[in-house]
């Protein structure tokens, strides 16, 4: 059985940022993956179908969804991350398989056979939605992120900062790629990822009632940005 996790997400500002940072440096670990206080580089292609119905289930509030993405980190090839994200309401499961440089080129070419010479479900489920409903490279989602974690509940506090679409390719590795502000400062993102429930004393840091709480998908605001990027 998958282990599903909550996942509330918010539009927070600049201040209000500035603000629970400070609390959360305090209380919480961060996390292993930051490189300075800014924290990490994430970089992720997403792939859609023909009718883009990820993008647009999104839109209409359907209740089960998914997400396919390759993902790297501080635009290393060093650890490249094959995702799987199901969503159910505001739970979450994502399940993940590392692949090789070679291997993404492969996907780039539209060459999905070698995903089942691998004894995973990721990878079995990655190679039938392409195959059946014809996915391919849709566009490519950048930010910053900051994370702070409790191993209670195993919580996780995640900041995203700068988010950007990439608008001149579809690989994670092109040298020269121009990307496009997504989201405008001073707004950014608070993820408040955790098992069954939040600690009180991190539930009352975080003054989660007092945060704009929304359906925030990176995904659909990183296409609908690059769609205007487009048509001007």
């Amino acid at each position: 059985m998958k282990k599903l996790r909550h996942e509330l997400k918010f539009y927070i500002n600049v201040r209000e940022y500035e603000l629970l940072r400070k609390k959360l440096q305090i209380v919480l670990k961060r996390d292993v993956n930051m490189v300075n206080e800014e924290g990490y580089h994430i970089r992720s292609l997403y792939f859609d179908n023909v009718y883009d119905s990820d993008l647009f289930e999104k839109n209409y509030g359907i209740y089960k969804r998914k997400k396919l993405r390759v993902r790297i980190y501080n635009q290393s090839d060093h650890i490249i991350k094959l995702e799987k994200k199901n969503r159910y309401g505001e739970m979450i499961n994502k399940e993940s398989i590392s692949i090789s440089r070679d291997e993404y080129e492969r996907l780039l070419m539209w060459d999905y056979d070698f995903l089942l010479d691998k004894n995973n479900s990721v990878a079995k489920d990655f190679y039938l939605f392409m195959r059946t409903q014809h996915m391919s490279p849709k566009i490519i989602v950048d930010y910053v992120r900051e994370a702070y974690k409790e191993d209670i509940e195993d919580v996780r506090i995640t900041f995203d900062k700068y988010l950007s679409a990439g608008i001149n390719s579809i690989d994670i590795f092109e040298k020269d790629i121009v990307t496009i502000e997504a989201l405008h400062e001073p707004l950014m993102i608070m993820e408040v990822k955790f098992n069954t429930y939040l600690p009180d004393y991190i539930r009352d840091i975080l003054q989660l009632d007092s945060h704009q709480r929304s359906a925030i998908s990176k995904y659909v605001i990183c296409r609908e940005a690059g769609m205007t990027y487009y048509k001007q």
